[in-house]
């Protein structure tokens, strides 16, 4: 059985949820009047802890693969959207948007889907509705990385808040090489992962269907 791994995303949350449990803890020990409080305090510790280090597990994942074209799950969690839109903040042309919902159970890690260069890499600040609502994706809080593949094809990645989500790490800049098996990002409690493709890119995945980042192929891009 394989470690569980830490994100590092996720160490100085752990370290100050520990630290403030164990004084609260304290204080109840010295001052509550019933030891039941105190059991009480003393098991709430132990699930919070035991939720907080499960939700930054970090697992190692690789996924070998033959295929340039093969677009890659960015993240965990359940297809909610395939269908096709008029993307109107980047590209300003029609694309398949690909969404994936990711519970406060998933693993919140997030990866390149495909390789290439980052040629946008842009933050933009916003509400915090749900992220299951259409609307989440032009009005939350949202981070975009756009990828130009080897053949010339464009496709982005928008990493989206929810309403528990308060905190958007994209580790993605301008200029890099999008390589495979490597993370492009992290989003911190419940939130979504929107994929916007070429019009014409083969989608092998349904809505309900459950992915696992850098693991599932999900589709693939139509050679020019």
């Amino acid at each position: 059985m394989r470690p569980l791994r830490i994100h590092k995303e996720g160490k100085n949350a752990i370290i100050s949820l520990t630290l403030l449990l164990f004084v609260i803890s304290v204080i109840v020990y010295f001052f509550s009047p019933h030891d039941w409080l105190f059991a009480a305090m003393l098991i709430l510790t132990a699930v919070l802890l035991c939720f907080v280090t499960y939700f930054f597990r970090n697992p190692v994942r690789i996924l070998e693969v033959n295929d340039p074209d093969f677009i890659i799950a960015p993240a965990d969690g359940k297809v909610v959207v395939i269908e096709e839109i008029d993307e109107n903040e980047y590209f300003h042309d029609r694309r398949l948007q690909v969404s994936i919902f990711m519970s406060p159970f998933n693993v919140h890690a997030n990866w390149y889907p495909i390789e290439g260069e980052v040629i946008c890499s842009e933050h933009q600040a916003g509400r915090h509705k749900g992220a299951w609502l259409p609307k989440s994706s032009t009005e939350n809080e949202r981070s975009l990385v756009v990828i130009k593949t080897d053949s010339d094809r464009q496709i982005a990645v928008r990493q989206v808040a929810g309403a528990m989500a308060r905190r958007i790490v994209t580790y993605a800049k301008k200029g890099d090489r999008a390589m495979r098996n490597t993370q492009l990002g992290f989003i911190k409690l419940g939130s979504r992962v929107d994929m916007y493709l070429p019009i014409d890119t083969e989608v092998f995945v349904e809505i309900g269907d459950t992915v696992r980042g850098n693991e599932n192929i999900i589709a693939r891009l139509k050679t020019k």
